[in-house]
């Protein structure tokens, strides 16, 4: 499975920063976006729940294939565990979305889709 590091974001002005190497030193809110929806996500926003924007895309121009993940890193600054997850499928622009996801205790969220019920899940880990 390919993994991917969140370049762009720091030249975004993010709260998010990244690194390649995984360390202690990190964020306690970093966590591995796992795509296994059957599609491919074109958006991915990640803010605090207590905002009532959605910021900016984390992917910035990249596409989180099916069957890849995207590592997500934020700035040591940061301090707030809850946040807000919201993810658009690159075929027709439909989203899903989740609120007051404690990143501080998730360090990995497998995003699934089911067919039959037409329903977006997360698996948080």
């Amino acid at each position: 499975m390919k993994k991917f590091i969140v370049a762009a974001v720091a030249a975004l002005g993010l709260s998010f920063a990244f690194t390649a190497p995984v360390s202690a030193a990190e964020a306690r809110q970093d966590f591995e976006l796992v795509n296994k929806t059957g599609y491919d996500i074109s958006h991915v926003f990640v803010s605090p729940s207590k905002s009532d924007d959605w910021e900016e895309d984390v992917l910035g121009k990249d596409v989180l294939s099916d069957g890849d993940a995207w590592e997500i890193r934020f700035s040591r600054a940061d301090k707030t565990c809850k946040w807000d997850l919201k993810v658009v499928y690159a075929d027709d622009d439909s989203a899903a979305y989740w609120k007051g996801i404690d990143l501080c205790a998730v360090s990995k969220i497998t995003i699934k889709y089911n067919r039959k019920t037409d329903t977006t899940s997360a698996d948080l880990q």
